[in-house]
């Protein structure tokens, strides 16, 4: 039976939103659980888009959430295929964008991010593309068959996460691929330059071409069609058509308006607590959208990954219902590109280590890296290895100092590499 005197909104009917109500009547909510989202497809994951699903593994129907009957099974009110347009702190209510309000008592804003845009002459070509949603990847998985079909050329502006899964997905279905890119190697910020390297050798093996160190300045085309792009460094690449991977901003335009505060650049997003609450005691925040001031690492992050969404959810249903909370989860994301399996957990910001430690062989790619700060472990990347991400992730949280040639010795146990 739903107790109708308590109403619990969620915006945003991603994986973040569904796992939230999901934990609301597994943790015995009885009141309304609403479940508002812009897109008309069920609460999905988003991993699948730019890999399976988008390769032709995987079925559509795979990729979501729950199965459709859930939502109903568990009481959860969806609002599928409309915006919320306007939160109204002292009323207590959400408008619609067809009009309706929605009264909450308690409200979760996991609004997501939008993909990034490009700002060059051409982007209104029709084979200009994005991947964010689950439309977007329906339409890229078709393009991407044709060219693999036709022998055409997809150039990916962006060498980040999703880009270089996007064109391991191409190349595996026979296109032609290009990169561009303006820092000087994959994931720059994140990974640094020598690890950058071991991915770019990777694309390089599998027959991607890759500019470093320029930018898309025009997309040529004729007749709506694409046919070439030009970058800053005059040349110009043979495509038929165009992923823009430049990376996503948190969607704040409702919380914004309704006066919450937002993180200051470049972490943007809305300001949480590390029980994921705003300033409005009434309000969370969840997902790619939550800058949260994190315990751990004693500064405010915001992950743009599936784990996030999937933990931060529930994390933030818990704390809606009065439980003390503290989201100090080791950022944490992974990656499969031509069957190389990475898993990286922490945070290491250029300029916040002094020492990178390479546990295996680069060039086999079978290797644990690490990023240290004064021998302290501050984030670690696993490629090709198995259960490394668990004591990765405990020396993070342990903050001691670690012996570098320790870490880097394969026969020490990663358990143990401390004591410099």
């Amino acid at each position: 039976m739903v107790d109708a005197h308590r109403t619990f909104v969620i915006v945003g009917a991603g994986p973040a939103g569904a796992k939230a109500a999901e934990t609301l009547r597994a943790e015995g909510f009885t009141g309304r659980v609403i479940l508002i989202g812009d897109e008309r497809d069920h609460p999905y994951e988003r991993p699948p888009l730019s890999k399976g699903y988008l390769g032709g593994t995987a079925e559509r129907g795979g990729v979501f959430v729950h199965e459709p009957a859930w939502y109903a099974g568990a009481a959860v009110e969806l609002h599928l295929g409309q915006p919320a347009v306007r939160l109204d702190r002292e009323a207590g209510t959400v408008e619609l964008g067809d009009g309706a309000r929605v009264h909450y008592d308690k409200l979760l804003l996991a609004t997501g991010a939008e993909p990034r845009r490009l700002n060059v002459p051409g982007t209104e070509l029709a084979g200009v593309h994005h991947l964010r949603r689950l439309a977007h990847a329906d339409r890229l998985r078709g393009t991407l068959a044709g060219l693999g079909r036709d022998n055409g050329h997809l150039v990916v502006v962006g060498a980040g996460r999703i880009g270089l899964e996007v064109a391991a997905v191409a190349r595996s279905r026979g296109a032609e691929v290009t990169v561009i890119e303006p820092n000087p190697t994959p994931l720059h910020a994140v990974l640094g330059p020598e690890l950058g390297a071991v991915l770019a050798d990777l694309h390089r093996e599998h027959g991607v071409r890759l500019y470093f160190g320029t930018s898309l300045t025009e997309i040529v085309g004729q007749d709506s069609q694409v046919l070439a792009v030009r970058t800053g460094d005059g040349e110009e690449h043979p495509a038929h058509a165009v992923l823009a991977a430049i990376g996503a901003a948190p969607r704040v335009s409702l919380a914004r308006a309704a006066g919450l505060e937002l993180a200051g650049e470049p972490v943007g997003g809305i300001a949480v607590d590390a029980s994921l609450r705003t300033g409005d005691p009434d309000i969370h925040a969840a997902g790619d959208v939550a800058a949260v001031h994190h315990p751990l690492f004693g500064a405010r992050l915001r992950a743009e990954h599936w784990a996030n969404a999937l933990n931060g959810g529930p994390a933030a249903a818990r704390a809606m219902l009065g439980q003390e909370v503290s989201y100090d989860r080791v950022p944490y994301f992974s990656s499969e590109q031509y069957g190389t399996s990475m898993e990286y957990s922490g945070w290491a910001p250029p300029g916040s280590y002094d020492q990178v430690v390479v546990r295996g062989d680069l060039g086999k790619r079978k290797f644990t890296a690490f990023w240290l700060s004064e021998g302290r472990v501050l984030a670690g990347l696993g490629m090709n290895t198995e259960g490394t991400t668990g004591p990765v992730q405990r020396l993070i949280r342990s903050g001691r100092e670690s012996d570098p040639e320790k870490l880097a010795d394969p026969s020490v146990p990663l358990e143990e590499p401390a004591g410099a």
